[in-house]
């Protein structure tokens, strides 16, 4: 225990999107349970739809209610990036600016020891700073991510964000002393960030500008990585921000602890699963945040009809789409696959689908959630990236044989339906080169699924949280 045995006062700030909220909720149970009180703020309507606490925590995890104010592009009930336009998000990182009166009140009427906070609030650490608050800067993605774009002094002028200079990004940069396959390619570029740029952020603030401000503000930076897969680039990070860097583990959530699913919803998927054979279903996720274009939605599901294999397919309406045009489906697909696949339009219990035995690989868009959670049970990855860290992470898992990107045209980045089915059948079926990366995810499942090592790195971290606070 700190010093004298004081149990500390945690407070928890994540952004406003539930890739983000429940890793940080996940982080909240591992320090309470070690006996410290947490104080977790988000706003109301999130913190409803948060999985509720285990009943031993509940005394020791409070969920604090902060209101955003009102911003007039925003639907009502806008509270969480899932709940508007993947276009529209910088009225919601608007509105998240507003909570900062909020939230140096908090601050300085509770006086947590410590606050652990997201990439968006760049004003939070000088509030903290002034009452003596220690600050930790928790990054729910892996440190090649953070590693690739530079020094937070290239983040704080903005020079890393130049619509010129993004080209340097089409291979790995310069202070990238060791071989690596992560890169971004031209049309992940377009798309990334050149579309960004040029539209309107009403927030006035750019995410790299957001990014430096808390990277330097912060006491110590605390990562989703581990030093057992891909170690160098914690000691880039190091070097890159002279601030001590502090690895989480890979965080693997627990099936039994993942709640989430009505008992109804998986005994119906159960069923179908169950009466397919081993190994044989392509589990199809791509993320709720970013929506295919109607060109790709349209290969894909011609793709997985092409590939002849039994699939699930997680298929949620995008946000701002009508009904009309939300799912836009070949003409007459389902009706064909049918009695070989499923297109589930609602929430789905990820975990516990990939954990089935009748699931053999996992089409995704390679987030770091999605891509942790399927080497843990051993998936073989058949990778569809979009944007952001889910390139370079796309790059990462198949320098590691763990699967295959769908090919695509260099200049668009488009892919066809062939291409789908044959990078489906390749990593599913496929009795030599297939089988390396079948053998290679499995392989691997016992290093990402190690919750002992894993919670090791938690362990650490805590420890760090109560001596640093100690010596305070």
């Amino acid at each position: 225990m700190a010093g004298n045995g004081k149990k500390l006062h945690v407070a928890m700030f994540p952004w406003l999107a539930f890739g983000h909220m429940i890793p940080y909720l996940d982080l909240a149970k591992f320090i309470a349970q070690k006996g410290h009180k947490i104080s977790y703020l988000s706003t109301p309507r999130n913190l409803n739809r948060l999985p509720k606490l285990p009943p031993h925590l509940s005394s020791l995890i409070t969920f604090i209610p902060v209101s955003l104010p009102p911003v007039d592009e925003l639907p009502e009930n806008a509270e969480a990036t899932m709940d508007v336009h993947p276009d529209d998000v910088h009225y919601l990182k608007k509105a998240f600016d507003g909570l900062e009166p909020e939230l140096a009140r908090f601050l300085e009427t509770e006086s947590p020891d410590w606050i652990i906070y997201d990439f968006i609030p760049h004003w939070l650490p000088p509030i903290a700073g002034k009452l003596g608050i220690s600050r930790a800067f928790f990054l729910i993605i892996n440190a090649w991510f953070l590693a690739f774009f530079g020094p937070s002094a290239s983040m704080l002028d903005n020079s890393v964000m130049r619509l010129t200079d993004l080209e340097q990004f089409t291979v790995p940069p310069k202070w990238i002393t060791f071989p690596t396959k992560a890169a971004y390619r031209d049309y992940e570029i377009k798309r990334t960030f050149k579309t960004s740029l040029k539209q309107e952020n009403a927030s006035g603030v750019e995410d790299f500008y957001r990014v430096g401000c808390t990277i330097t503000g912060c006491d110590v930076l605390a990562i989703r990585h581990c030093r057992e897969f891909e170690p160098n680039w914690l000691t880039l990070l190091e070097e890159l921000h002279q601030k001590p860097i502090i690895p989480l583990g890979l965080m693997p959530p627990s099936v039994e602890e993942s709640g989430g699913d009505s008992n109804d919803t998986w005994v119906s998927i159960s069923e179908w699963l169950n009466k397919q054979n081993i190994a044989s279903v392509v589990y199809v996720a791509l993320g709720s945040e970013v929506a295919l274009r109607p060109d790709e939605l349209t290969e894909l599901a011609l793709g997985l009809e092409l590939s002849g294999l039994p699939f699930f397919w997680v298929l949620r309406k995008p946000v701002g789409l009508t009904e009309e045009d939300s799912l836009m489906l070949p003409h007459g697909f389902e009706e064909r696959t049918k009695h070989r696949g499923i297109v589930w339009k609602n929430w789905a219990p990820q975990l516990r689908i990939l954990s089935h035995d009748s699931v053999g690989g996992f089409l995704t868009h390679c987030g770091w959630s999605s891509s942790v959670e399927g080497i843990r049970f051993g998936l073989p990855l058949i990778m569809l990236p979009l944007v952001l860290d889910q390139c370079l992470n796309a790059r990462i898992m198949e320098g590691h044989e763990f699967g295959i990107e769908v090919p695509r045209d260099e200049g668009d980045g488009s892919f066809t339906r062939n291409s789908v089915a044959e990078s489906i059948r390749l990593v599913m079926v496929d009795k030599e080169k297939g089988s390396i990366y079948r053998e290679r995810a499995k392989a691997t499942s016992s290093l990402f699924g190690d919750k002992v090592l894993h919670d090791q790195y938690l362990d650490y971290f805590v420890q760090y949280l109560e001596n640093r606070k100690s010596q305070d």
